[in-house]
């Protein structure tokens, strides 16, 4: 009878360790130009709504929105030629 439960208990676990290993293959990582792309997009997104909020502000007088568009821009430049240069 302890024989029978041990191997019952045996044959469950080793059952259950192999039902625990399938499992469905992982999707496919992007590539690094895919992962470029998608940066970029997200870059030129984040770009256009500081923009519009720097260009909006109801305070800001046009000196203001101009130096802070000249430094938005900037920015802007040199993270997207980081970008490029890492494709």
């Amino acid at each position: 009878m302890k024989k029978l439960f041990i191997s019952t208990i045996l044959l469950l676990g080793l059952s259950m360790n192999v039902s625990a290993q399938r499992r469905p293959p992982a999707p496919p990582h992007p590539s690094k130009n895919e992962l470029v792309n998608i940066k970029m997009q997200e870059l030129t997104k984040k770009y256009n709504t500081e923009k519009k909020l720097i260009l909006n502000h109801p305070l800001a007088t046009k000196q203001m929105k101009r130096d802070q568009m000249k430094a938005l821009n900037q920015r802007f430049e040199t993270e997207k030629r980081l970008l490029r240069e890492a494709r």
